[in-house]
């Protein structure tokens, strides 16, 4: 046991730790969205006509950097989702997909705005029993507290989605039952 301590603590003084900047990095089109990463976030949801909720989300660094992934539990994980998102050369935008423990899923893209800190986003929803087809939505950084607006396209009209505002909460967990 002596011998294989040896070697590794050997090794790690041959190699050296990782910098925090070498087990961070992220691709250049994410680094806007550094801010968000590593931090949980506990906002209180409302939605017109709908009882107020507790939201957990939760923003991590995925894929050695290439995406984020970001999943979400609100009231205790009576509702859920897993976003992950990524820069997609091709249509040369940030593209995401949400699956959802509701059973169905979007796909969208989003736009940073690194100036104003504002994120918005659109997207197609696939399979939502309401009816809800598409959603837009934005979110703003300001200090340590993320606001967040949206909208859904249901039954053919645009209607008031769901807001929130979300502030810092590293002891809250995001829960999947």
């Amino acid at each position: 046991m002596q011998i294989k301590a040896y070697w590794l603590s050997a090794l790690l003084f041959v190699v050296g730790p990782l910098s925090a900047a070498e087990q961070l990095t992220l691709s250049a089109e994410l680094e806007p969205l550094r801010p968000y990463i590593g931090k949980t976030w506990r906002g209180l949801l409302s939605q017109p006509g709908q009882p107020e909720m507790i939201d957990i989300s939760r923003w991590e660094r995925a894929l050695n950097g290439t995406a984020i992934k970001i999943i979400h539990s609100v009231n205790q994980g009576e509702y859920g989702g897993e976003t992950m998102l990524f820069y997609d050369k091709k249509q040369q935008a940030l593209v995401y997909y949400y699956f959802t423990t509701a059973g169905f899923y979007t796909h969208g893209t989003m736009s940073v705005d690194s100036k104003t800190k504002t994120l918005t986003a659109e997207e197609t929803v696939e399979n939502n029993a309401n009816g809800i087809t598409k959603v837009r939505s934005s979110s703003k950084l300001a200090d340590t507290t993320l606001t967040t607006t949206s909208e859904y396209l249901q039954q053919g009209k645009w209607v008031a989605g769901h807001s929130a505002v979300y502030t810092e909460a590293p002891d809250a967990q995001v829960v999947f039952k």
